[in-house]
This record gives structure tokens, C-alpha cells and sequence, in this order.
């Protein structure tokens, strides 16, 4: 079976010191792309540097709405110029309001300056959200949807929004929560997903996989995820591996391949 692991943060500092040793224990279990998404400026050149050495990893850069208050006054443009430069996909962005001391105003602004910029660019977005599905779905109808793609990542809405997300051109992606046993609201949401729009992920180093040997996520523990939606489902794993590699595929695949145009910013 390929994999490939659709959300991921490879270049979270937890992971410095067992990287390699992480990417390899993917790789070895079949988890032939990663991509892994940026969540602030900070974090930006050692995703680059990871991605340019490691080439099952695939970068995407976003300011994350956990961090929009440290963004500098030139964030978007920074943003841009390695979008630019690179033809990277964007992500994570979106809308949480679990914050406890946030602004929604600034979050919407930044989401929606992030959903711009990839419509410029012609690249996909991936997408977090928490507590705001139907402002999230109101925001992506005025803007337009996805037109050139979009992932809802650790799906956790209803059943009922993602025929929602769907017509707006989103791919819904599952991560470790969807193997916690009392997960029923996860768990009926994935048998809405049309079989064209199902995606998988970890959410590397967080949403550790019920039953997972170890206390940090990695891209190999994808196979509980994968068993999980099989399961949730009624369809064998290797038909929702081979559909959800190859939705992966068609939505990240061309910017999975441009290694040549890496660089620090």
C-alpha cells in the first residue's frame, strides 16, 4: 500500500532530535508522501531546510490562527514572496474560536488574506477549524471556495456540514481523533465523505492514535487512522489506502516535486 500522510508538522522542535529516524519508520511502512505544514513565521526556514532534505516531504506554509499575534507587520508579504518563489501549497490557516483570548476579527482577516493568496498562486489550502464551521463555510462561500483545492484537516464537524465543505470544493481529512473509541460525532461524519474527497492524516507530532506505542505522533501511525476510517466505513483498507492516495495525490501531488526551488526565508 502508499500512503501519504496529508497534515503533518515534521518540523515541530519535539521531533529534532528522532527526525530522521521518524521519516524513515514512515517510509518503511509504506507513508510515501508527507506533507507538513508551517504555523508561523518561525517556523518557516526549518520546514524549507526539512523539506529540502527529506524528498518524501512536501512543505506548505501558513500562519496557523494559534499564532496570528506574533505575526510581524510584513508576514503576508513574506508569505507571498516564498509562494512565489517556491509554488508551494498554504497551510495551516483557518478559524478557532477555542482560543480563549483571541480577536475575530484579526483571525478572519489573516484566514481570509491566506485564502486569497492562494487563489492568486493557484494553490490549494489546508485548512483548520474548531467551534466555527458555519462562519468557516459562510467566509469560503463569499470568497469563492476552493477553486484550486482545499483540505478541512482532523475533520471534526457534523455529518451534515460536510456535504457543505464539500460543494465548496473542500477534501475532508481524518486524524488519530477518529480512533478514540467514544469519537461517535468523527465517526458518523466519515461515512458522509463522498469517496472522492476522503483523505487521511496524523497531525504529526499531536492527535497521538488510540493505541499508538509511543507518547508523540509520527507519519507511520497513520495505519491506525487508515484502519479506523476503513472500519468506520464498512470498506476493506486497502480500497480506502489506494482512494485516499490517490485523492491525495490529485489535489498535493504537483507540489510535492519541486525541491529545486527550496530555499530559507
Amino acid at each position: 500500500m502508499r500512503l501519504f500522510d496529508v497534515h503533518s508538522h515534521l518540523q515541530d522542535s519535539r521531533l529534532d532530535l528522532t527526525r530522521e529516524a521518524v521519516i524513515l519508520r514512515a517510509k518503511n511502512s509504506g507513508v510515501v508522501k508527507m506533507l507538513s505544514c508551517g504555523v508561523h513565521e518561525g517556523d518557516w526556514d526549518a520546514l524549507s531546510q526539512i523539506s529540502s532534505r527529506f524528498d518524501a516531504v512536501c512543505p506548505a506554509y501558513g500562519l496557523h490562527p494559534w499564532f496570528i499575534d506574533t505575526r510581524s507587520e510584513s508576514w503576508i508579504k513574506r508569505l507571498e514572496a516564498i509562494i512565489a518563489t517556491t509554488g508551494a501549497s498554504i497551510g495551516e490557516i483557518g478559524l478557532d474560536r477555542m482560543i480563549q483570548d483571541r480577536s475575530d476579527e484579526d483571525q478572519k482577516a489573516v484566514f481570509i488574506a491566506q485564502l486569497r493568496l492562494a487563489r492568486k498562486y493557484q494553490v490549494p489550502v489546508s485548512v483548520h477549524c474548531r467551534k466555527s464551521w458555519a462562519l468557516m463555510a459562510e467566509i469560503l462561500e463569499r470568497e469563492g471556495g476552493f477553486p484550486f483545492g482545499g483540505v478541512i484537516h482532523a475533520y471534526s464537524g457534523s455529518g451534515e456540514m460536510v456535504k457543505v465543505f464539500e460543494k465548496l470544493g473542500a477534501y475532508i481529512s481524518f486524524s488519530g481523533s477518529i480512533t478514540k473509541p467514544d469519537n461517535k460525532r468523527v465517526s458518523e461524519a466519515v461515512k458522509q465523505v463522498s469517496g472522492d474527497r476522503l483523505l487521511i492524516e496524523t497531525d504529526s507530532p499531536d492527535i497521538l492514535p488510540h493505541g499508538a506505542p509511543r507518547t508523540l505522533n509520527e507519519p507511520a501511525f497513520i495505519h491506525f487512522v487508515l484502519s479506523a476510517v476503513a472500519e468506520r466505513r464498512g470498506e476493506r483498507i486497502e480500497k480506502i489506502a489506494e482512494m485516499t492516495f490517490e485523492n491525495s495525490m490529485r489535489i498535493y501531488g504537483k507540489f510535492c516535486c519541486r525541491k529545486e526551488n527550496s530555499h530559507e526565508f
